[in-house]
């Protein structure tokens, strides 16, 4: 067994020795149907980069007790008095912040978000991001965020823009443009490098 398997084990065993830290969590995920089916979403796209093959349960387990990042997002999915009661003993990265008012589709996966603030509009499903992106608002217009965009390290998106479906957006680039769909596109103001 590799160095990687054996942590990612090791991290499953200590999520179930604490796991009655969890059972808020565990009831509020299994008693809204709709929390339940966005959050199983969201966790496909975790699941990907464990390296241990878990059932939805044990899962969300793993996740709430090691990754403080999706703690974010499920809160972010519960909403803000859940957050508010879980959040304080159980909180999530207070450098990864996704505005209450912004709707986000199913599926998100954000690697590593350090330093990160999502202010959409709204954002499409199977959304992708990395650590320092910002998604703001500017004379109070916010971005909308079609589905399976990926944007690299370091993104901003500003103001009242529409990024199209399927886009992928490279690191260090700034949007302040409407982005059509299908392509990727870089660079400081963000350009078309190529259709996909």
């Amino acid at each position: 067994m590799d160095a990687v398997k054996a942590r990612d084990r090791f991290y499953l065993i200590v999520a179930i020795l604490v796991s009655w830290l969890y059972i808020p969590h565990l009831l509020v995920y299994l008693s809204n149907n709709r929390v339940k089916e966005y959050i199983k979403a969201d966790m496909v796209e975790y699941k990907k980069r464990i390296h241990v093959k878990l059932s939805d349960t044990l899962a969300l387990l793993y996740l709430l007790h090691n990754n403080r990042y999706f703690r974010v997002l499920f809160y972010h999915r519960t909403g803000p008095v859940f957050a508010l009661l879980f959040g304080w003993y159980r909180p999530g990265d207070r450098y990864f912040i996704i505005s209450k008012t912004t709707v986000v589709k199913k599926g998100i996966y954000c690697a590593h978000p350090y330093s990160t603030i999502i202010n959409a509009d709204s954002i499409g499903e199977n959304f992708v991001c990395r650590h320092c992106t910002t998604i703001g608002h500017k004379n109070k217009l916010r971005p909308i965020i079609g589905d399976n965009v990926d944007l690299g390290a370091n993104v901003m998106i500003i103001g009242g823009v529409r990024v199209g479906n399927n886009v992928i957006v490279g690191a260090g680039s700034v949007v302040v443009n409407d982005v059509p769909d299908n392509c990727v596109i870089a660079g400081n103001p963000a350009k078309i490098i190529k259709y996909l």
